[in-house]
C-alpha cells in the first residue's frame, strides 16, 4: 500500500480574518502514486456519478465509464432498471465493451471466446458450456460466473455507482452533501432534475488534476480577473474577497439581467417548481468526489469529472431543460454560451496551473488568502483519505 506523508503543516494558522492558510503541497497534482491513492481510496470508495439514465432509454443501452481503475458498464435492462457490471469477460478477462457507448440487441457477448451474458449480468451461454465444469467437478454455476456488479443508485436523473464492497449511505454522502449546501432538504427537488431534458452536452479534455477543477469550482476569488460575462450577471461574483461561501445561499442576479444568459437577456421558459426566493438566484454544489450542480430559474447545469490521470480530467457538462424547450427547438445559445464561456476560461486557468505543479516553487504548495479558506477543508479532507 502506498504511503503518503501529510502535507498539512503540524501547526496550522487558524483560518481567522487576513490569515494565508497553506495549501496542499505540489507532488498532490502531479504523483502518480497520489493520484493512485485517490482512485483506490475515493473514486473506487465513494458514490460516483456515472451516467445520464436518459442516455440509456432501451433495454440493451450502455454507457461504458472509467471509475478509478475500473472500466464499469451501466446497462439498461430488459425489465427496465439500470444495471452496473465491471467491464470485464468472467473467463479470461477480456474487456466485453471496448465502444464507450451503444446497445446491444440482447445479450453482452465478449469477442474473444464469445461468453454471453444477460443484461442482468448472469452467465447466459458460452462455447461448450454444458460440457465445463469447475475443478470439483459440478457443472458452471451461471451466476457464480456471471458478470461482477456494482452498487447502483438513480437520483436526479443519473446513474450513481459505487465500488466498495460495503457503500456508504448513499442518502448522507449524496442527497444529504446536496441539501446541506442548500439549507433545505427539498430545495433541489423543486427543479424537478430528473425529468429535465439535455438540450445540450460538452465534453471537455483538461490538461489538469481533478482538484484543481474542483477547487477552482468552490471558489471565486478568480471571478473577476477571468469572467466578465459572469460577474456582469452575477455582480457580487465581481468581489472576490466578499464572494459566497461556495454560493449555497444563491447568488442575485444583476438589477438589469432577465436572465442567466451570455448578454443578461431573457432565457427560456421557467421549470415549473421553483419558489419565489429561488426565482433570479444562481445556486452551486460541489458533491465529492467528481459531480457539480448549478441551478438557476429555466436550467440545470450538471458537470461530471473523470478524473483519467494526474495530469487530465474528463469533465461532462449537460444543460438541462424542460422538456418542452428542447422539444419545441427553442434557442439555447444564449444560456449554454455564459457557462461554456465559464467553462472554459476555468479549464484554461487549472492548464496554466498544473505544469507549475511540479516546479521546486510549489514544492511546499502555496497558500489561501480568507475568502478561499473552505479548500482548505477539502484539503484536509483529500490528505485524510489518501493517506487511509
Amino acid at each position: 500500500m502506498t504511503t503518503i506523508d501529510d502535507p498539512r503543516p503540524a501547526a496550522a494558522p487558524a483560518a481567522n480574518a487576513g490569515t494565508l492558510v497553506p495549501t496542499l503541497g505540489g507532488q498532490y497534482y502531479c504523483d502518480p502514486a497520489i493520484f493512485e491513492a485517490e482512485q483506490d481510496r475515493i473514486f473506487e470508495q465513494m458514490w460516483f456519478c456515472a451516467a445520464r439514465g436518459a442516455d440509456l432509454a432501451s433495454p440493451g443501452a450502455f454507457r461504458k465509464v472509467q471509475v478509478g481503475r475500473e472500466s464499469v458498464l451501466v446497462v439498461r435492462g430488459r425489465d427496465g432498471a439500470l444495471n452496473a457490471f465491471l467491464n470485464v469477460c468472467r473467463h479470461r478477462g477480456a474487456m466485453l465493451c471496448t465502444e464507450d457507448a451503444g446497445t446491444v440487441n440482447r445479450h453482452l457477448r465478449c469477442p474473444y471466446h464469445a461468453w454471453t451474458y444477460d443484461l442482468d449480468g448472469k452467465l447466459k451461454a458460452a462455447p461448450n458450456l454444458g460440457s465445463l465444469t469447475d475443478a470439483n467437478g459440478a457443472r458452471i454455476s451461471r451466476t457464480e460466473y456471471g458478470l461482477v456488479p456494482v452498487a447502483l443508485r438513480e437520483w436526479l436523473g443519473y446513474a450513481w455507482v459505487c465500488l466498495a464492497d460495503e457503500p456508504p449511505s448513499f442518502e448522507t454522502d449524496v442527497v444529504g452533501t446536496v441539501s446541506a449546501r442548500l439549507g433545505d432538504a427539498d430545495a433541489v427537488e423543486n427543479y424537478g432534475v430528473g425529468g429535465l431534458s439535455v438540450g445540450r452536452r460538452v465534453v471537455y479534455d483538461v490538461k489538469a488534476n481533478w482538484k484543481l477543477i474542483i477547487e477552482n469550482f468552490m471558489e471565486c476569488y478568480h471571478c473577476a480577473t477571468i469572467h466578465p460575462e459572469l460577474t456582469e450577471v452575477l455582480p457580487e461574483f465581481a468581489d472576490g474577497l466578499a464572494a459566497q461561501y461556495f454560493v449555497g445561499h444563491g447568488a442575485l442576479f444583476g438589477e438589469q439581467v432577465q436572465g442567466f444568459t451570455i448578454d443578461g437577456s431573457a432565457g427560456v421558459d421557467p421549470i415549473p417548481g421553483v419558489s419565489a426566493d429561488q426565482d433570479r438566484r444562481y445556486y452551486a454544489i460541489t458533491v465529492r468526489p467528481n459531480v457539480f450542480v448549478s441551478l438557476v430559474p429555466d436550467h440545470v447545469i450538471f458537470h461530471r469529472m473523470y478524473p483519467m490521470a494526474a495530469d487530465r480530467t474528463i469533465v461532462e457538462c449537460d444543460w438541462l431543460y424542460v422538456p418542452d424547450v428542447v422539444e419545441r427547438g427553442m434557442d439555447l445559445d444564449r444560456s449554454v454560451e455564459l457557462f461554456h464561456r465559464v467553462n472554459v476560461q476555468d479549464f484554461d486557468a487549472c492548464e496554466r496551473t498544473q505544469p507549475a505543479m511540479s516546479s521546486r516553487a510549489y514544492r511546499a504548495g502555496g497558500v489561501l488568502v480568507p475568502s478561499e479558506h473552505h479548500i482548505g477543508d477539502f484539503h484536509d479532507w483529500v490528505a485524510d483519505k489518501v493517506r487511509g
